[in-house]
């Protein structure tokens, strides 16, 4: 049986959850059966002062799970059409997030019902709609949670860059908050350069 990761895990700065996500696995339950695939691919938003970051505009209806308990799902819409799932962190009521971007499916009980490279893809793969705003994800008997790193498998060799399509928000469009597993076929584009690790292995990135 596979259990969430602790309300602890996620009651830290986006920019340390969010390369430690990478390999763990996210868990669409759909009755007694459930969707499983291994996250590859993240962006840190990592609070109030990061341009990029929806809770720039400070604590709106929108964002105020944001500013609640670490480890609840916020899902907004891109467009007014796609959903788009992140993991909210902490500490406590310091509002930042991690976008979940792309998972690699795994065998289990029920197969994904779409590609899950990119963020809009992932939601459609897993069927996380607006209705799962807000929802606990470190419940164990909730729809939608994430999980550990299977124990035994590999740790996940990360490619840090910069997040994808926020150009507005100046200097820190060139922030390294993007991590992807670059061993896997399933991250987004752009995609890490092959031979290129200027990135390591997750060396934390600035504030």
């Amino acid at each position: 049986m596979l259990e969430p990761l602790p309300r602890s895990f996620y009651d830290r700065n986006a920019r340390f959850v969010a390369p430690d996500l990478v390999g763990c696995l996210l868990v669409r339950r759909d009755g007694k059966k459930s969707r499983v695939g291994r996250i590859v691919e993240t962006e840190a938003y990592v609070g109030e002062h990061d341009l990029a970051c929806h809770a720039r505009a400070g604590r709106t209806a929108r964002t105020e799970v944001m500013y609640g308990k670490p480890g609840h799902a916020y899902v907004y819409l891109i467009y007014g059409v796609h959903p788009m799932l992140n993991a909210v962190c902490g500490p406590g009521s310091d509002a930042n997030a991690v976008l979940l971007r792309a998972a690699e499916p795994l065998p289990g009980e029920l197969p994904l019902l779409h590609s899950a490279t990119g963020p809009g893809n992932l939601c459609k793969a897993f069927a996380i709609g607006l209705s799962m705003n807000r929802d606990d994800l470190c419940d164990r008997d909730a729809a939608l949670f994430i999980a550990p790193r299977p124990q035994g498998a590999r740790k996940p060799r990360l490619w840090r860059g910069p997040r994808v399509g926020v150009d507005y928000s100046g200097v820190w469009a060139e922030r390294k908050l993007r991590f992807c597993d670059r061993d896997s076929a399933h991250v987004s584009r752009p995609r890490p350069v092959p031979g290129r690790m200027s990135d390591r292995r997750a060396s934390v990135p600035r504030r």
